[in-house]
């Protein structure tokens, strides 16, 4: 009698300490659980990249700059028939003094849209993929593969640093001094190569290879490539609306500077042009690379490929200052979001 009340006594301490166990490990598990599928959510969601239709448009206005938003990303022939340019400026924020040139340069690669597959997406999703030291082991390949579009800038390389930047390319804009001389090996063959002309030799340069002209050297302040290496099918040229808009209106810089003025002219960097173009053409603009370390620091060097630094970009015709401004401005609203992390 006394041993079953002592087994009846030890199954009940038994039972009270399960209970008590359960209500410590059922929320346990719970919350971790709940975390989990929160997780999975999460990289689902990032996975699909989500679009909202005119999401950065919208967000552009909380800037109240009167942005003109324009999907024309590229200078076309009819843009020159039976009327004048509209913008009455030389490069490279009009093409005022180039046209008998540029005009050659359009009638020879003859096409001058975005593809078909992109034109009839209801909602574009776009990375612009800056070439700052911030993306070297960043492991964002394949997220930055996912984009409907990928925006990539000057000669920056993808072999070998795939799993950091990816390997898709949808735009890659470039001027002569940027040109790859590896254009195939560093591009997708549909690739579209954006020439950005800051200056009338810029459309001559791309002239001369083309018709395999007679090549003029003087006037770019490194060598540029002789010859033109891909599909000049996949060559398109950079409507001035977007350098135009992103100087004066983004970056509040002067077109012209006063006759006689000691100050040294300001462009806008391909980076931050990129950035407009996107925010013109797409719904959703994320981005990464972008940011320089500090102006002190020559040691950190400022691309995720090469050794150069900030020594580098000391005589540079860039506001820098003025562009982070405006990428936080951008980021503010809503109207970008960075990939990574960023100061």
């Amino acid at each position: 009698m006394e041993q079953m009340k002592m087994t009846l006594k030890i199954a009940k301490i038994h039972k009270t300490w399960v209970f008590r166990l359960l209500l410590v490990v059922v929320p346990f598990f719970g919350y971790y659980f709940t975390q989990d599928m929160f997780l999975q959510s999460q990289i689902s969601s990032h996975d699909k990249v989500l679009c909202e239709r005119k999401y950065t448009a919208k967000k552009l206005n909380a800037l109240e700059a009167n942005f003109t938003i324009n999907t024309q990303l590229f200078l076309k022939l009819e843009d020159f028939f039976w009327r004048k340019f509209p913008y009455g400026l030389a490069l490279p924020y009009g093409v005022n003094g180039s046209e008998p040139v540029l005009l050659k340069v359009l009638a020879f690669i003859a096409k001058y849209e975005m593809p078909e597959q992109i034109q009839r997406l209801t909602c574009r999703t776009c990375a612009v993929i800056g070439n700052g030291f911030t993306m070297k082991n960043s492991s964002l390949g394949d997220t930055i593969n996912k984009y409907d579009l990928v925006i990539r800038l000057n000669d920056a390389p993808i072999r070998g640093f795939e799993q950091d930047v990816g390997n898709k390319t949808t735009i890659r804009l470039f001027y002569p001094e940027s040109a790859s001389t590896k254009s195939v090996d560093e591009n997708n063959p549909d690739t579209l190569m954006v020439l950005v002309p800051f200056k009338r030799i810029d459309i001559s340069w791309l002239k001369e290879l083309l018709y395999d002209e007679k090549r003029v050297t003087k006037g770019f302040w490194k060598p540029v490539p002789q010859v033109w290496v891909g599909n000049v099918g996949q060559i398109r040229i950079l409507h001035p609306h977007y350098l135009i808009e992103t100087a004066v209106k983004l970056l509040k810089i002067p077109l012209k500077l006063p006759p006689k003025s000691k100050q040294k002219p300001v462009h806008p960097t391909t980076g931050i042009l990129a950035v407009l173009m996107a925010l013109n053409y797409c719904d959703v603009v994320h981005i990464a690379g972008f940011g320089y370390p500090k102006t002190a620091d020559h040691k950190v060097p400022i691309h995720y490929y090469g050794s150069n630094t900030m020594k580098s970009m000391k005589d540079s015709f860039h506001d820098l200052t003025k562009e982070a401004l405006a990428l936080r401005k951008l980021e503010e609203v809503g109207a970008i979001q960075y990939l990574h992390p960023h100061s």
